[in-house]
């Protein structure tokens, strides 16, 4: 009936040593990756997107998620680096026909194969189910497998052809040297956005003020400006700038106020003249009434003495 002796425990049963690693199932890591979405863990569904590591969601979660201001929201790793819906790209997947959905298992009488891929590379056909790495292109998010882009290299996409670069390029799901690579690309592209907006902000101020200098300067005209010497009386020179406009050949008020000067210093010489033409007739006739007056006195003089 048992320990009557006759059972010899083994060492593995009194010895205990150390605890296996439990170890994922792949197949399930697979699934959970290339078939739910990495927000929500609900089925993918379309419209599908993925951001710049790799990931797949659906729309709606995202959407969900960017609208979601509440203090309450619980930071989600799987979507921490996502501001906005710029961040993820909308995906032109290609349906694989062999692929016949979870119709025929409604009932549950059907073995369903989470292996089978519901979308395929356009180029190849290989199924996207996780055996095989995909990527898409950032520009346009049409998808293929990266067997398609190394067998035929080529600087347009195969689907639609819009030109993309090397950076452009963004592995599906990737391990974590594929994500470590695109987490750098994207800071890097982040900061260059971030300075070319500052740049255009700057250029758009030193516009702004070019135009309101321009409107506050007098008129469109273009001015030419002369320099006109005066000698004042204490030997120091005087500059009148003089401006002409293009519109009228008429002087400004500086040209105005050098007339002015010029007339009074004409004035002036021309008043210094006539006082001094008034001085020698008043001289002359001063002369001739004493010459006269003595004429007189001695002419009386004269008389008397005779």
């Amino acid at each position: 009936m048992g320990c009557d002796g006759g059972t010899i425990p083994k060492r593995h049963e009194l010895v205990k040593g150390p605890r296996k690693v439990e170890k994922a199932d792949k197949n399930a890591e697979l699934v959970a990756k290339w078939h739910y979405c990495a927000l929500s863990q609900e089925k993918l569904r379309r419209p599908i997107v993925a951001c710049e590591l790799g990931r797949l969601y659906n729309k709606d979660a995202i959407i969900e998620f960017l609208l979601d201001k509440s203090a309450d929201k619980a930071p989600i790793k799987a979507a921490s680096h996502i501001k906005s819906i710029k961040n993820v790209t909308e995906l032109k997947l290609a349906d694989n026909p062999a692929w016949s959905g979870d119709k025929e298992s409604i009932k549950g009488d059907k073995y369903d194969d989470m292996q089978s891929a519901r979308f395929i590379c356009p180029v190849v056909g290989l199924e996207m189910n996780g055996r095989h790495r995909f990527c898409f292109l950032r520009n346009c998010g049409c998808v293929f497998s990266e067997r398609a882009l190394k067998e035929i290299k080529s600087e347009v996409c195969h689907k639609c052809g819009v030109p993309f670069q090397e950076e452009d390029v963004i592995i599906l799901n990737g391990n974590k040297e594929d994500v470590e690579v695109l987490k750098k690309r994207m800071e890097d592209r982040r900061l260059k956005s971030k300075l070319e907006k500052k740049s255009k902000k700057s250029k758009s101020a030193e516009s702004a003020s070019q135009q309101g200098t321009a409107e506050a300067s007098p008129g469109p005209s273009k001015a030419k400006d002369g320099k006109d010497c005066v000698s004042s009386s204490s030997g120091e020179k005087r500059q009148v700038t003089i401006t002409k406009s293009s519109d009228n050949g008429n002087s400004s008020v500086p040209g105005k106020v050098n007339k002015a000067s010029a007339t009074t210093t004409k004035r002036s010489i021309a008043d210094s003249e006539k006082s001094e033409a008034y001085k020698s007739i008043f001289t002359s006739h001063s002369s001739a009434k004493r010459s006269k007056e003595e004429c007189s006195n001695w002419v009386t003089h004269t008389a008397y003495c005779f």
